[in-house]
């Protein structure tokens, strides 16, 4: 099957698992190119569909070939550990932007997933590169934001940003760069919108 190159494994699931599972879920990857991945674990117990959520990213210290096959694997390894259900999906990093507040300890972790219109996503992604995502990344309690695309589940694309606090998402200086002419052109053209507050960043 096919590999494509992912700096990340997004695992989600809605169900919640005992202490030690996750590490013990990475310690199956022994004989893969995961085992040197870095782990983040963050939760919500209410996210957007009113679900508990978690997700679970396995930060690969570089770009590495995976194949889909290789996600299914982690899905069936996690199943047989929890006894439930999880999707896995490669994650590729398009920008990442170093906030203000580089450093400092996340107390969140906000997540925007979507597509787009047909015909709006080189428009949309010129301006997270362009204006949004690095105009929210010099918002103080901006610890970091990075946009990456979902190669195997939608929505396709996902931004997401460590934040001191949540109160950063209603500061000043981060509505102001939400309010751009630019950002009122295209946010009219994301479809199939998910947005999740993990209050949890250590879940």
């Amino acid at each position: 099957m096919p590999t494509q190159l992912c700096d990340a494994l997004l695992l989600k699931t809605s169900h919640p698992y005992p202490p030690g599972t996750v590490a013990r879920w990475h310690d199956t990857m022994a004989d893969t190119p995961l085992a040197q991945a870095r782990v983040q674990s963050v939760a919500t117990a209410n996210a957007e569909n009113g679900q508990p959520m978690h997700h679970i990213y396995l930060h690969l210290p570089q770009a590495t070939e995976l194949a889909l096959s290789d996600c299914v694997a982690f899905e069936k390894r996690w199943h047989a550990l929890t006894g439930h259900s999880a999707e896995v999906s490669r994650l590729r990093e398009m920008l990442r932007c170093e906030g203000a507040s580089f450093g400092d300890t996340p107390g969140v972790h906000y997540v925007v997933e979507t597509d787009t219109d047909d015909g709006w996503q080189a428009e949309i992604f010129n301006w997270y590169d362009q204006e949004h995502m690095p105009g929210l990344a010099r918002v103080p309690g901006c610890i970091l934001a990075r946009r990456l695309v979902n190669l195997d589940h939608a929505p396709y694309s996902f931004a997401c940003y460590d934040l001191a606090s949540k109160e950063t998402l209603g500061s000043p200086p981060w509505l102001a760069v939400r309010g751009t002419a630019w950002s009122d052109k295209c946010r009219p053209h994301f479809v199939n919108t998910l947005r999740t507050m993990f209050e949890n960043p250590n879940a």
